[in-house]
């Protein structure tokens, strides 16, 4: 076998290795999701017995209606989640950026390394290196391995861009404490900022910033339009609130309502 098809098979292996990590983690999140709605149907059957127990300790006794052959509908279930989309994104984050992908040709060699995307003028990598953006997040990657950096990078530049962040800080390091004093990260930073779509350019940090062991990144401004992720992130929330507000009964304005009217009802009848 040639070295370049052990370097192959080297690169499949970490692939593979890399897809069974995101199905595990894939099958986990599904798991806990279930046990979520199920969760949350129990915690609405019951408390739907204990508003229908209130209203029966409120009113008193009273002569039930004749039955109508009315079957009492279930009750309603959450709304489903969109799994197959974030499994969806999942399988994107980590396809997105390779390591095999060879971004030097597409960066701008001169007096310090830099990137800007077809279409990005010049001016806005002066404007970038000169600190004109305020960098509003930043992510350092010292300490990852390889596999680990990238996923975290990925996340981050996808997150940041959701948010409408314009600027941000990678920092990689100089590669002081590697093997050989060469940087391993730094190169394959900036061939997996190349590959994100979100970012428009990116310059080496001036000394103040972290100099040659970070990056000053420029991303795309967010969509106006809320994205299907951000709907799925409100629905989460949404639903924990609501488990929240479950655990801890607030006053029923019906239940109350009709208390009153027992009470008054109880006042105004004459006694025996």
């Amino acid at each position: 076998m040639s070295k370049q098809d052990k370097t192959r098979s080297v690169a499949s292996l970490r692939e593979l290795k890399q897809l069974r990590k995101a199905l595990t983690a894939l099958q986990a999140e599904q798991a806990a999701l279930r046990q979520l709605q199920e969760q949350a149907r129990q915690q609405a059957m019951r408390q739907a017995e204990r508003d229908r127990q209130l209203f029966r300790q409120t009113v008193g006794a009273v002569r039930p209606l004749p039955s109508s052959d009315q079957v009492p509908a279930d009750p309603a279930l959450p709304d489903p989640l969109p799994l197959q989309h974030w499994a969806d994104e999942k399988r994107v984050l980590l396809e997105a950026m390779s390591d095999e992908f060879d971004a030097s040709t597409l960066l701008d060699t001169d007096d310090q390394l830099s990137f800007r995307r077809k279409g990005i003028g010049r001016d806005v990598v002066h404007k970038l290196r000169a600190g004109s953006w305020t960098i509003q997040r930043q992510i350092d990657l010292h300490g990852f391995r390889t596999d680990e950096a990238r996923e975290a990078l990925g996340a981050f530049i996808r997150q940041a861009q959701r948010q409408g962040l314009r600027c941000v800080r990678v920092v990689h390091g100089k590669g002081l404490g590697s093997p050989g004093r060469m940087p391993v990260l730094k190169g394959r930073v900036h061939s997996w900022l190349v590959q994100k779509n979100e970012v428009l350019a990116f310059v080496q940090a001036r000394p103040v910033d972290g100099g040659a062991g970070a990056l000053v990144v420029l991303l795309r401004a967010a969509a106006m339009t809320t994205s299907a992720v951000q709907v799925a992130d409100a629905l989460l929330e949404m639903q924990a609130l609501a488990q929240q507000a479950a655990a801890v009964p607030a006053p029923d304005p019906v239940v109350a309502q009709v208390a009153s009217w027992a009470a008054q009802y109880r006042s105004a009848k004459p006694k025996r």
